[in-house]
């Protein structure tokens, strides 16, 4: 076999001797043209602690690739940070960078004609965009996430990213003096890595990893631990065993790999975000995997893990009680998980869980299926006549299960963030932010500032929050987005009013405004559809090429 398909166009063919010529000199020879490239795409940059390692990193692996047997090429793409750009007009960028990164990834591959992939990635949209370019690509590909951030601590309390926007809330209302929020500003991200809790990163990593797509304990390695260093020789010898038994990412990734990526991060309380995500590389894969399908696994699958948001506990406390493996034996234990699916490993997941204990549970962060924090999962797909093409809401029980209230109605996130502020939310409110969708925001960005305050405010158990935005996976409370069909385009969002009785019903499964047909029809005639926000740059792109949030907001 050839284990350099792609890369011999270039160094092989005789009518190619300036690609030759330019390959000796960054310091090839004749004898590394017969071995395969290995492109090494870093999402490493200074700006971001998810990221900042990940250079350093991308060259450690680099350095543990037997170069008798490939030739590995680092490359870089681009990120955007989330909790940098949250609450600002740069969050509209993040979404959108989803598919740049994918985008810059398979052009680089494709256009230097390289064999085999690794990714080396940290923050949210880096691991999905990642994965659709392997995806694309179809060749010998392994993803590394760079870990988890360990927690920073104030007065004896753990701190994460998240704690640092409650305490914007809790300072805003009063609760929380000068000196004290200062110091869980300075203290609450210590170092390396991607926000602690199960959030976006940690959800899509740990989803990453039960696709196969990672090896096992990638994601939940944190990223300062000797265990984050030591996989480097695991990955070199990985991605050379890709290569040569032609694994691809086509043979790996399959309906069964998707439902045990979305059952584990229903049973940790992940993210919403992995639903637009997962969406997005199911239409990439060509796999029929649909929005309702996470409605379904979550009715078949309880909510166990303390893990915050909602709960108590950061990845790190995962980590030391066997990380993601560990609860993927658990879940095969108990008939969750679809054993027999092949993995970056060359082996299936039942077989690279052979050797892993059970945890016991003799600790406070994953409980039994008995005893459940909630019986069904925590996402939830509402539809109704406020989403017609569905919504998504996170719904973990201890915010309850139906509300119902006024809106309070806002046309961007700036005038929510405003009244927050100035105390201008009620208890009972329903909080509507629109236009802020994948074409109105346009990027659909985060409304993690929003809800942090409103928690901080002590307000989480008393207002909701609705949006044809998303949220971020730090974000808790009665909260429902990637409402569609969003405003921007029309849907009923965009018509209503304030004082409009609002009823979200997690139960049920539905969200609806109740206003009579005949009055919507003239609330609908009197609407004027928004010029775009954006009229030239990737924002004015993004908001004509995407699709709708309920198919994953993909661009191809």
């Amino acid at each position: 076999m050839d284990y350099n398909r792609y890369s011999k166009v270039i160094t092989k063919k005789g009518s190619q001797p300036a690609a030759q010529a330019m390959l000796h000199a960054i310091g090839l020879t004749k004898k590394d043209f017969n071995k395969p490239f290995i492109g090494i795409a870093s999402t490493g940059y200074e700006g971001n602690p998810c990221n900042m390692h990940l250079n350093e990193l991308s060259i450690q692996i680099k350095n543990k690739i037997d170069r008798d047997e490939a030739v590995p090429l680092i490359f870089n793409t681009i990120g955007i940070s989330d909790g940098i750009s949250m609450g600002t007009s740069g969050m509209k960028y993040s979404l959108p960078s989803r598919d740049i990164i994918a985008d810059s990834i398979e052009s680089v591959v494709n256009g230097m004609s390289y064999d085999s992939l690794i990714t080396v990635v940290g923050c949210d949209k880096n691991m999905p965009g990642a994965l659709m370019a392997m995806i694309r690509l179809n060749r010998p590909s392994i993803l590394v996430y760079g870990g988890t951030i360990s927690a920073g601590c104030y007065k004896g309390k753990k701190l994460d990213v998240v704690s640092a926007f409650e305490a914007w809330g809790e300072k805003v209302a009063g609760k929380l003096s000068d000196d004290d929020y200062d110091n869980i500003i300075s203290k609450a991200c210590p170092g390396p890595g991607a926000c602690g809790g199960m959030y976006t990163a940690n959800t899509m990593s740990s989803a990453i990893e039960a696709m196969g797509m990672s090896l096992p304990y990638n994601s939940s390695n944190p990223a300062t631990s000797q265990n984050k260093l030591n996989e480097k020789t695991k990955i070199s010898k990985s991605i050379i065993n890709l290569i040569k038994q032609d694994i691809k990412p086509s043979d790996i990734l399959s309906k069964k790999s998707i439902e045990n990526a979305v059952r584990l991060i229903t049973i940790l309380g992940g993210s919403t975000n992995a639903v637009l995500h997962i969406l997005a590389i199911c239409k990439t894969a060509n796999i029929d995997f649909k929005i309702d399908d996470f409605q379904r696994i979550s009715d078949e699958t309880p909510f166990l893990a303390n893990l915050k948001p909602s709960g108590k506990y950061l990845m790190e406390d995962l980590h030391e009680i066997g990380g993601v493996p560990a609860v993927m034996k658990f879940m095969m234990d108990n008939g969750l998980l679809h054993e027999d699916c092949l993995t970056v490993t060359g082996k299936t997941i039942k077989e690279n869980l052979k050797n892993v204990e059970s945890f016991d549970f003799n600790q406070d962060i994953i409980r039994p299926i008995d005893n459940p924090i909630k019986a069904s999962g925590h996402i939830r797909i509402l539809y109704g006549n406020l989403a017609s093409e569905g919504s998504v809401a996170k719904i973990t029980g201890k915010e309850g299960l139906v509300f119902k209230g006024k809106a309070n109605v806002f046309n961007c996130e700036d005038d929510a963030n405003d009244a927050i502020k100035s105390n201008s939310i009620s208890k009972g409110d329903v909080i509507v932010i629109r236009y802020e969708g994948p074409v109105g925001g346009p990027g659909m960005p985060e409304m993690l500032k929003p809800t942090s305050a409103i928690m901080g405010a002590g307000l989480g158990n008393d207002v909701a929050l609705i949006t044809d935005g998303r949220f971020s996976g730090g974000t808790h409370g009665f909260v429902v987005g990637h409402i569609s069909p969003e405003a921007a385009k029309g849907g009923v969002l965009a018509l209503v009013k304030n004082g409009d009785e609002i009823v979200i019903d997690a139960e049920k499964n539905e969200i609806n405004v109740n206003i009579d047909k005949k009055e919507l029809e003239i609330r609908k005639k009197l609407w004027v559809k928004p010029d775009l926000k954006f009229k030239s740059g990737i924002l004015y792109k993004y908001s004509k090429l995407v699709s709708s949030a309920s198919s994953g907001c993909v661009t191809d």
